[in-house]
């Protein structure tokens, strides 16, 4: 069950179900109109070919197997909302894992429990006992989240009725560990040894292990496995299956899926996996995970009991970095991993209210890389930010409101979260609320975070460049279910949006208005959670032709020259050390400066790093050298069917990232499940890699002949595909490439007026296949998710072949003969349905491209 949570140190206040880190918003945001009164299955961004629920939320796909003439599709469901939580296993079927029917609820949370990830079999052999050989149970194995004390153990649940109707097994659990983390797992029947597999996570501790079962209801442990690859999140909804390579079946190797959370190759969550062998007992991945940085001068190991180094003493500031590095075992907390040798510098030192630097001598610019390990929070560093302990002053303009008279004027309230007027600053049962003006400022935390409601301004003209105001509290953004947010309304409609980032500290946030002036406008702030961090905290709403400038909040380590910062690398809310790198090659013989920075109080507001070396090449982090299932924003807790009639392997994963999962503007439903595909192992480049294609039998969605196109030229610039009959909003593409001279060169999808387009490209300088979504329609809910997501493909022949699936929320790109994949989400707007081919810095030849429409998996 991957329930979006991280691991944090220190005393942090942590906030209902899924604790995502984002930064704060204050960018413009697309108006959100749902049209309740649209029928189902019709309203904007509904996936037409993914599967998604009527309504409410949906994430980890679970429970995957194939009984009686169906695949049936379990997942986690949220029953009573829109957002994470009451976790249960909702339930659809399909016979062709192409079209689906949603069936009712199948396994309810209950007062005890939820019910979290999982698997289930069919027990032919009836070794449960739980029906009979005429009649098989299928069983569910899932991970009871017991909601007193939180500890999560292994148990099952039987259906008698093709999975119909389901029965807990009164001796649950069955296997319990006495842990908070171990979860999610995996069953198979292992003919060779005649006994059940399972699968199962210790997230934290970044290991799989493996039981043994004759009866699914005692268990015997017979081995771990990790951590390897990447570890800078937890481990979540592991899967383990063999495949023949290169279609040989005297050939055989085992895939060990991992899924991270954090920590992801495009950040967040990811799917991960290892190839190797299995023995019924042990797994052992061909790649031990081994490596070797690029040898240099070390500049600083952190060993000595001070900060000197050969060059110098590394100077501090502030508490933060205490008078010395943090030596192992004795002085470290728990969490942290790859230290090299025994010392290393934290800024943690108790808690993350300190803060402080810690700087290197200056040093002259003679190698082309610094390489150093970097773990802690992921604040990164904000060239418009300004250094110290409170927000900079505001600038000159016209006042809002500072709320410091005792009522709130001519401001109306909602609700009673507002109360009667302004707070004097921190409430009973609160943290420290700090950076506000003056004596007054808005807080909802009013009898805790149990209370909600509004407070909105009278009208006003907007009459200079930049809305100014201080923010803090909970970082549930606008467009969530349950919001807590300040909005600019005007004509109605939410034009502008910004949350706090879960911490007390209010910090300045600015909106460029220059486009709405001389409209009228309102300010409304909203407070609709009631779960952790479901307050907010204003003061000092400004007009003013100045943009304010934030307080820094960063947590990174920064490369300084001639004193300014040219590169810097930030954490990944883990205490996993992992390499990063700084590229000097630009800054020969100029005077440099390595400073680590904390100026972050909040949750995970600490930097922590270890041994800079000077080198000839750069270090390779553990992220890029893992290989991923998929190297997009949007594939997670993936996992594969059992029992499928025809020996294929296939797998589906959540088409969502905990980064902003409870965020996406979607309802009366939240989040889709990838296209199921199908998994094969090739040699590629002489390395066993996994590949993967859409299932088969997609084709009996498309509607209507296919739109051709042969030996299309495109020299610097775009053009619409096929005179626009290509058009659409679910869409199945291949199209192949040849190469010439141009840089970049692909098609663009989902193009609309103002700019909009999803760009999915092949950049031919750095070989890799990549997806840009950051003009894709919606995307300002979440600072994490417009980007660009990238990975690895040669051309073959001189040529690149893509397959790419359109649907109205979503791309999945299959590069190649399938090895290189990208899922992300895009919310475009309605209109936006062009489809284009385009070339960057010269000319590229489209050779042949198919588009077949498709239609809805309900059909």
């Amino acid at each position: 069950m991957s329930s979006g949570r991280v691991v944090r140190r220190g005393p942090v206040r942590l906030f209902a179900a899924v604790a995502t880190v984002c930064a704060l918003t204050s960018t413009a945001v697309a108006p959100q109109s749902f049209a309740a009164d649209r029928p189902p299955f019709t309203e904007p961004h509904r996936p037409q070919f993914h599967f998604s629920p009527e309504k409410n939320w949906m994430n980890d796909p679970n429970g995957l197997v194939y009984f009686q003439g169906e695949y049936h599709l379990f997942y986690q469901y949220n029953p009573s909302g829109n957002t994470w939580g009451n976790m249960s296993w909702g339930h659809a079927v399909s016979k062709d894992l192409v079209h689906w029917e949603e069936l009712p609820l199948a396994i309810p949370h209950d007062d005890e429990e939820m019910v979290f990830s999982g698997s289930a079999v069919v027990d032919r052999d009836n070794t449960s006992g739980f029906g009979t050989r005429e009649n098989p149970a299928m069983v569910a194995v899932y991970t009871s989240a017991y909601k007193d004390g939180g500890k999560q153990a292994q148990s099952l649940a039987y259906s008698t009725d093709r999975g119909r109707t389901w029965t807990k097994y009164p001796g649950n659990p069955v296997l319990d560990i006495g842990s908070k983390e171990f979860r999610d797992p995996k069953v198979q029947w292992h003919a060779p040894t005649r006994s059940w597999l399972m699968t199962v996570s210790l997230s934290t501790e970044h290991k799989v292990r493996f039981y043994s079962s004759k009866d699914l209801k005692h268990w015997t442990h017979l081995s771990d496995f990790g951590p390897q690859g990447a570890v800078g999140g937890v481990w979540e909804c592991p899967d383990l299956f063999p495949l023949p390579v290169d279609g040989d079946r005297s050939r055989i190797k085992w895939v060990l899926v991992v899924n991270i959370n954090p920590g992801g190759i495009a950040g967040g969550s990811a799917a991960q996996y290892f190839v190797g062998d299995f023995d019924g007992k042990r797994f052992v991945p061909d790649d031990d995970g081994s490596y070797t940085p690029p040898a240099g001068l070390v500049m600083q190991d952190f060993e000595r009991s001070d900060y000197g180094s050969e060059s110098g003493m590394w100077e501090t500031t502030g508490t933060a970095f205490g008078d010395g590095p943090v030596k192992l075992p004795a002085d470290a907390p728990p969490g942290v991993t790859g230290v090299e040798g025994t010392g290393y510098a934290d800024s943690f030192h108790g808690d993350d209210a300190a803060t402080g630097t810690l700087t290197s001598p200056a040093f002259t610019v003679d190698s082309p890389y610094v390489n150093f390990k970097v773990a802690g929070g992921r604040h990164p560093h904000d060239p418009a930010a300004v250094p110290g302990d409170t927000p900079p002053p505001p600038p000159a303009g016209t006042v809002l409101a500072d709320f410091e008279g005792e009522g709130y004027g001519d401001w109306t309230t909602t609700g009673e979260a507002f109360g009667d007027g302004p707070a004097a600053g921190t409430l009973p049962g609160q943290h420290q609320v700090s950076g506000w003006i003056g004596g007054g400022l808005v807080n909802t935390f009013l009898r805790g975070d149990a209370t909600t409601g509004t407070l909105t301004s009278p009208d006003f003209t907007v009459d200079k460049d930049y809305l100014n105001f201080l923010v803090g509290g909970g970082n549930h953004a606008s467009s969530s279910d349950a919001p807590t947010a300040v909005r600019l309304i005007v004509d109605g409609k939410v034009v502008r949006s910004a949350s706090g980032k879960n911490t007390e500290e209010l910090n300045w946030a600015s909106w460029d208005v220059r486009e709405l002036a001389g409209r009228t406008a309102r300010i409304e702030i909203v407070d609709a959670n009631t779960g952790g961090w479901g307050h907010i905290n204003v003061d000092h709403i400004m007009l003013s032709d100045t943009r304010a400038r934030p307080r820094s909040t960063e947590t990174a380590v920064n490369l300084l020259v001639d004193g300014k910062v040219v590169q810097s690398v930030t954490g990944s809310d883990s205490g996993a050390l992992d390499w990063a790198s700084f590229d000097l090659r630009a800054h020969a013989g100029k005077q440099a400066r390595i400073q680590l920075v904390d100026r972050n109080t909040g949750g995970w507001g600490h930097v922590i790093a270890d041994r800079f070396v000077a080198a000839d090449e750069p270090a390779v982090p553990s992220v890029r050298r893992a290989d991923w299932v998929d190297h997009g924003k949007d594939y997670y807790a993936a996992v594969s069917w059992e029992n499928a009639p025809d020996g294929r392997r296939h797998m589906i994963g959540w088409m969502n990232n905990w980064q902003y999962g409870n965020s996406i503007p979607t309802s009366p439903w939240r989040s889709a499940q990838s296209i199921p595909r199908e998994m094969a192992l090739r040699t590629v480049d002489g390395k066993v890699r996994l590949t993967q294609r859409p299932v088969r039998t997609l084709p009996s969605l498309r509607q209507g002949p296919a739109v051709t196109a042969e030996g299309v030229e495109v020299t610097g610039g775009s053009v619409r595909l096929a005179g626009g009959r290509a058009d659409g909003k679910a869409l199945d593409i291949d199209a192949t490439f040849s190469l010439r001279d141009a840089e970049r060169f692909g098609l663009k999808v989902r193009t609309g007026a103002n700019g909009q387009e999803t760009v999915i490209g092949y950049d031919a300088g750095t070989q890799e296949l990549y997806v840009d979504r950051t003009r894709s329609g919606a995307v300002d809910f979440s600072s994490d998710f417009p980007g660009v997501q990238r990975a690895p493909l040669k051309a073959e022949d001189g040529k690149v072949r893509l397959r790419i699936l359109v649907d109205w929320s979503s791309v999945e790109v299959f590069g190649g003969q399938g090895e290189a994949v990208i899922t992300d989400q895009i919310f475009p707007d309605e209109a936006g349905e062009g489809v284009e081919v385009f070339a960057e810095g010269g000319s590229a030849r489209l050779d042949r491209v198919m588009v077949h429409h498709l239609g809805s998996y309900r059909d």
